[in-house]
């Protein structure tokens, strides 16, 4: 029988090119899936943020320089620092944390991609937009002016009549629904998408640690958004959910914010953990001393971050006996923390260390990171903190723990900790 013949197709006519710029033009990146891609960007969306959030604690800076300085007035100063504080922590740390980890994840457990590529991608461009969207209600009337706390009653309409809080409120809507999105999506990636053969045990510290974060912002972020929606309708619908002379509660607000407030922490620190535990195990040429101990006390961190959030509110009045719990159970949270800086300590003890810009980034964490957590102690001493409430002490403890962390635990360390 005589064989059949194989028919080829014309060759299709070619598509015009619409890439702006080769291969790795604006559009190709802007419409990518790649999870390489989607972490690089994170991390260009943090550098941006970080650049400006830089710019505003200088200018706050140059009007604390002396007594009686006219540079700003409290209005706008008060915008400043409202903006610096929400933009650093939602908008520099954040997506700092989800560019390494989206980036590196999928690389160390041997997935070819995240579990569910376009919602990545959304994540990324949502956590953006929300972040535009923040900045532009300097063109709307007039940033957010009550802190990045936004406490009630001050973000109140009687209070604060100008559009900031509004978009304070739609611009971290907007992001915590990135955020948690893409929790969601390290979840599923870790514990389903992983090479055959490797189990939990396993798993390199910073995949743990990933891990343990998303539970966390799958569990307190929610919160953050239900307060938000409700500050929303208060303003826009007077639904009164925090006005005080309505019959709603103004502390409701702080235990709502701090309920999502104090894990955000940990959210923070503990993928640096992860980074800073790859870190010194490679330039201490040793393995990580005490593995199972490392992820133990992640978890215990996990749990526990939320059961201590009444400590930023033991001045409120709250009560001996709520207050005496909350001490105790923010002092029990230092032994997890602890144990993993004796861990790292280990680690380098007897080891051949390489004093690489990484490893010497990594050392400066520990001094840095231990100052804060000190510091952090001295709050949950109730007649400490009802003395150190609304100081800088407060100021330095903040800066040195967010500072020590993702700055000198990510920002370098990751760059160059991952070579072996």
């Amino acid at each position: 029988m005589a064989a059949q013949p194989v028919l080829v197709p014309e060759p299709a006519e070619a598509l015009p090119d619409l890439d702006l710029g080769g291969d790795q033009g604006l559009l190709q990146w802007i419409s990518s899936v790649d999870h390489k891609q989607i972490g690089i960007m994170y991390l260009w969306v943090a550098l941006l943020f970080m650049l400006i959030g830089g710019v505003e604690v200088l200018l706050m800076r140059v009007q604390l320089a002396v007594p009686k300085n006219t540079f700003m007035g409290p209005e706008i100063y008060n915008q400043l620092f409202t903006m610096h504080g929400t933009t650093m922590i939602f908008f520099v740390a954040m997506p700092a944390i989800f560019g390494f980890a989206t980036y590196l994840v999928p690389l160390m457990i041997g997935a070819n991609e995240m579990a569910f590529p376009r919602l990545n991608a959304l994540s990324l461009w949502v956590t953006f937009f929300g972040g535009l969207l923040l900045y532009f209600s300097f063109l709307a009337g007039g940033a957010p002016d009550a802190g990045w706390f936004n406490y009630a009653p001050l973000n109140q309409y009687n209070y604060s009549f100008r559009p900031g809080i509004d978009y304070y409120c739609a611009g971290l809507l907007l992001a915590g629904i990135g955020t948690v999105s893409a929790a969601c999506n390290f979840v599923v990636t870790i514990l389903r998408y992983r090479v055959p053969g490797m189990g939990l045990k396993q798993l390199p510290v910073f995949v743990w640690m990933m891990l343990i974060d998303s539970f966390l912002i799958i569990f307190s972020f929610p919160a953050l958004n239900a307060a938000l929606a409700m500050l929303l309708l208060d303003r826009q619908l007077h639904a009164h959910f925090f006005d005080v002379h309505a019959g709603g509660s103004a502390l409701l607000w702080q235990h709502l914010f701090w309920l999502f407030g104090h894990p955000e922490v940990y959210i923070v620190i503990l993928p640096s953990f992860g980074i800073l535990s790859e870190v010194f195990a490679v330039f201490s040429r040793k393995p990580i001393f005490g593995y199972s101990f490392i992820v133990g006390s992640g978890i215990a961190i996990g749990l526990l971050a939320f059961g201590v959030w009444i400590h930023h509110m033991l001045a409120v009045g709250l009560g001996n006996v709520v207050n005496g719990f909350f001490s105790a159970s923010s002092m029990l949270i230092g032994i997890p923390t602890g144990i993993k800086i004796f861990n790292w300590l280990a680690t380098m003890h007897g080891g051949s260390l390489r004093f690489s810009t990484a490893m010497k980034f990594a050392v400066a964490f520990l001094v840095e990171f231990t100052i804060g957590g000190l510091s952090g102690i001295a709050f949950a001493i109730v007649p400490i903190d009802l003395q150190l409430t609304d100081t800088y002490f407060v100021v330095a403890h903040i800066h040195y723990v967010f500072i020590g962390a993702p700055c000198l635990g990510c920002w370098r360390a990751c760059s160059t900790g991952f070579r072996r």
